[in-house]
């Protein structure tokens, strides 16, 4: 701690508590002589090389400068914004109080307003990592890989690393200006998945169910979920996607809980680890189904329409370009048993509050398929 300090000036710790928002890194929560910071210890194999971090910090740098609400960290003595002390890489930020907050819990201007700024977002990483400074795109590695989250709830105020002096973007988000629709590169996404591989992944997973002693309530649905999804795979396995088509940069993990509210205005977009080159409108797509899902495993169709419409609006998406990403993404979510794979596989249960929601969402939106297409192309 000592040595990692001595590159800021920050002072002396005085505490140091964890942070128990992040499953992939580690954060902390730290007191010293100078204020409070935030402390985050990249460990994440997948995102902990320190090129990777420092590119992420700059075009969070950037994105301020335009506006967004982002929270670059702290520069140390010698200019870096990554620290690498015995072969670990961290990161120091200045520590905010907010709030997270679940779709459910935004007015009907306040979805518009989500969508407005992630569709900023993705207009202004397409400015700051491509027509700026040139940054080439990081290697694809073979589609989006689901990250799990504890189910976000609006909770006494939590603490996220970000900037003292974070600002809205500029645009109003109810009135934001086309701005066309921005540049895009020519890689295309990586293949859907194979509904083969499923059938596969499925008997693997129904046997280690059945193996589990001794067997509960988990299990039980489990079970029931697997051979439904069977079911609903050998039904629509000729609904393959094709591979998408143009991809841009995005977040990569725009989900409630990374996304910061101070009062009822957003603060700050934060865990950039896994920002890369992914089709934009699936990122959309897929934040709606984390923010707008219900807990009996529906959609609010009604906050997600706001939502797209002003996503649309400030990203210069076309309806299109919608209607391929909800069909991408329902196959994703169809083809999907990350939670049962952590559950079953790794002993781990800490996502699987949400595998009740998640699992009844498939089969909902593959009933109201049509209804879905249509809140995001309206």
């Amino acid at each position: 701690m000592g040595a990692l300090l001595r590159r800021y000036a920050a002072g002396t710790a005085l505490t140091c508590e964890p942070v128990d928002e992040g499953l992939l890194n580690r954060g902390y929560r730290l007191r010293t002589t100078r204020g409070r910071y935030f402390l985050k210890h990249h460990v994440d194999p997948d995102t902990a090389d320190p090129d990777a971090i420092a590119r992420q910090h700059r075009a969070t740098e950037r994105l301020a400068d335009l506006g967004v609400p982002v929270a670059p960290p702290l520069p140390g003595h010698d200019g870096r914004t990554v620290a690498v002390v015995g072969g670990h890489a961290y990161a120091l930020h200045p520590w905010i109080d907010g709030r997270h907050r679940h779709g459910a819990q935004l007015t009907p201007g306040q979805c518009g307003r989500l969508g407005t700024l992630l569709g900023v977002v993705h207009a202004g990483l397409e400015h700051v990592m491509r027509a700026s400074h040139g940054e080439r795109p990081p290697p694809q590695r073979g589609g989006h890989v689901p990250r799990p989250r504890p189910e976000p709830l609006d909770r006494t105020p939590a603490a996220v690393p970000a900037t003292a002096t974070v600002t809205a973007p500029r645009a109003h988000p109810d009135r934001a200006e086309r701005p066309g629709p921005v540049a895009t590169t020519t890689t295309s996404a990586a293949p859907s998945p194979d509904p083969a591989d499923t059938f596969v992944l499925i008997d693997g997973l129904l046997a280690r169910v059945r193996r589990h002693r001794p067997a509960d309530s988990f299990d039980e649905l489990a079970r029931h979920r697997l051979l439904e999804r069977r079911a609903l795979l050998e039904r629509h396995a000729d609904r393959r996607p094709p591979p998408g088509g143009p991809v841009g940069w995005v977040h990569g993990d725009f989900h409630p809980f990374n996304l910061l509210y101070r009062g009822d205005a957003p603060a700050a977009i934060v865990d950039w680890d896994r920002l890369g080159v992914q089709p934009r409108a699936e990122e959309a797509v897929r934040a709606a189904a984390i923010f707008f899902v219900r807990p009996d495993g529906t959609l609010d169709l009604s906050r997600a329409r706001r939502y797209a419409r002003a996503y649309r609006r400030a990203a210069g998406a076309t309806a299109g370009e919608l209607t391929a990403a909800v069909h991408r993404v329902w196959w994703e979510r169809l083809n999907d048993f990350w939670m049962l794979r952590w559950h079953y596989e790794r002993g781990d249960a800490r996502a699987d509050s949400q595998f009740p929601a998640a699992s009844a969402l498939v089969v909902w939106w593959t009933r109201e398929y049509d209804a879905v297409c249509g809140a995001f192309t309206d």
